[in-house]
């Protein structure tokens, strides 16, 4: 669910009362919103002293910050920044609004998404839209959060073992403790529900009616809390890669696991058909044996994959999102069991990619915790109870790994949400009537179908497009799916499908109505 800045899109996420201008659906009295209106104008009017973002950019390509306050509740207290962009409409005469861009994470970087190459939008709706960028609050150039976290500190992949879930909880246990001690005071507010706040604040500085969205991974959840808070402001929504709002946050980690069981039979029926390529087993029983047998035998003694001894929790961990990519995933097993016959080393299994590109010019340097701690103040303060007790995630984790051998016990262990300190308010219930239009791949590893589907329920006004035989996390503008079409055309034209649909990578064709 998250990766930083534009990774996350090749990868693998206080009761506030607004100005009328900005009022959300909550259940605040009307006194409350009217004293709120005159601390909220500094706010909604600023202007914005937009600059050409970087050297490397196009000179079109420009960059600004604004001020939003940290507590909404509170609008004369403490003001974070928020850094936006904005690639104008090529068309002045098709020019319809903007769309915002959100890339996942949570603790994704978003500012550079209008001009990142990974994110290939049509022509078509380049002409009708600005395209906005934002880090959101918190988050690289946007006020961003550290608690000096080391490398270790930062890597959340724990498998559960009994002799060493002591350690996993004082790791939880300090990680909660530095966050607090160095950002108690901001990190309550760094919420998905404030980062929508933020959101309509860019509409109103902007002097949009309303806004446009595409969000991936956890930016769907945060549309879809925009939606809930602000739907006469939604016009057309864009959830790529759906997030189950009803399981925000520790059952996400839990789906992930869950939907990695099914990936793994259907690996393993795919590879037992190519036995004569990959030599992993004739059936599928026999190529789940073989990868079991691999998991062992690097539990015993770890396997050199290109100078990195990997033990067979590091495979279980490097190979759950494989799997859901059925020739990708053979591949690797194939070399990762020639290496343990002692044939050759097997190559990194950690792809190479460019680096992140650089931030503009007049950025600040982003400290190297930012994703983690940004990520883990929304996971942590967002939603619903996390349990307080380790030795239930002791009992969880023991249970997980049985149901979902692959990965149940790292998604269940503990986090470092059981020790931190609650969030400004409740969470998000999502469940309106707004129009959106949910894309999803049938095997994604972050974002399983099932949750998708949830959140098709939650918007009752939504269209959902199923790519059956996808693979992969994200998909409009990212992947040249059969779903581009049915995206493209609700930007640009405002229409929904008719029925959801079902498409078919191998035809290229949208089919079968679900």
């Amino acid at each position: 669910m998250r990766n930083g800045r534009t990774a996350s899109l090749l990868a693998v996420g206080a009761a506030a009362t607004f100005l009328s201008a900005l009022t959300p659906a909550t259940t605040f009295a009307a006194s409350q919103s009217a004293a709120a209106e005159a601390p909220l104008r500094q706010y909604t009017q600023q202007n914005l002293p937009w600059q050409r973002c970087d050297a490397q950019s196009p000179a079109t390509f420009q960059c600004a910050t604004l001020k939003v306050p940290l507590d909404y509740s509170n609008p004369e207290g403490k003001q974070i920044d928020i850094a936006i962009s904005r690639l104008k409409a090529s068309s002045t005469t098709e020019r319809r609004g903007i769309l915002l861009l959100n890339p996942g994470g949570p603790g994704g970087q978003g500012l550079d998404l209008p001009v990142a190459p990974e994110l290939a939008l049509p022509k078509e709706v380049k002409e009708q839209y600005d395209l906005i960028g934002f880090d959101p609050r918190g988050v690289g150039q946007s006020s961003p959060v550290s608690c000096g976290l080391t490398d270790d500190e930062q890597n959340y992949e724990r498998p559960y073992k009994a002799e060493t879930f002591a350690k996993d909880v004082e790791r939880a246990r300090t990680v909660a403790a530095k966050c607090e001690a160095k950002q108690g005071d901001k990190l309550r507010h760094i919420t998905t529900r404030n980062t929508a706040r933020d959101m309509d604040v860019i509409r109103a500085v902007l002097g949009e009616k309303k806004i446009s969205y595409l969000g991936y991974s956890y930016g769907t959840y945060l549309g879809a809390v925009y939606t809930q808070l602000f739907p006469q402001r939604a016009d057309r929504f864009v959830l790529d890669s759906a997030a189950d709002p009803a399981r925000a946050w520790r059952g996400m980690f839990q789906a992930m696991a869950e939907g990695a069981e099914p990936a793994f039979a259907r690996w393993s029926e795919w590879t037992a058909q190519r036995h004569k390529t990959y030599h992993l087993g004739k059936t599928p029983a026999e190529v789940r044996k073989t990868f079991w047998n691999l998991i062992a035998q690097a539990d015993r003694k770890p396997i050199d994959s290109g100078g990195s001894p990997l033990t067979g929790d590091d495979l279980r961990s490097e190979l759950r999102p494989e799997l859901f990519h059925v020739q990708r995933a053979a591949e690797r097993v194939a070399e990762l069991k020639k290496a343990a016959e002692g044939t050759k080393p097997a190559p990194s299994g950690t792809p190479e990619r460019a680096p992140d590109p650089a931030p503009p010019a007049s950025g600040r340097a982003v400290p190297a915790d930012n994703d983690a701690a940004s990520a883990w103040a929304v996971l942590c303060s967002d939603t619903l109870p996390w349990s307080r007790d380790p030795e239930q995630y002791r009992r969880n984790a023991i249970r997980d790994k049985a149901r979902y051998p692959l990965y149940g016990d790292f998604a269940a262990n503990i986090k470092p949400c059981a020790f931190w300190k609650p969030g400004s308010e409740p969470a998000t219930t999502v469940n309106n009537q707004v129009s959106a239009l949910i894309l999803q791949n049938r095997w994604d590893p972050q974002t399983p179908l099932p949750g998708a589907r949830s959140m098709h329920r939650a918007l009752h006004g939504s269209r959902m497009v199923t790519v059956a035989d996808g693979e992969g996390h994200t998909i409009y503008g990212v992947a040249n799916s059969c779903a581009d079409k049915s995206a493209t055309a609700y930007l640009t034209t405002g229409k929904l499908p008719a029925k959801d649909l079902t498409c078919h990578t191998t035809t290229g064709q949208e089919g079968k109505s679900r």
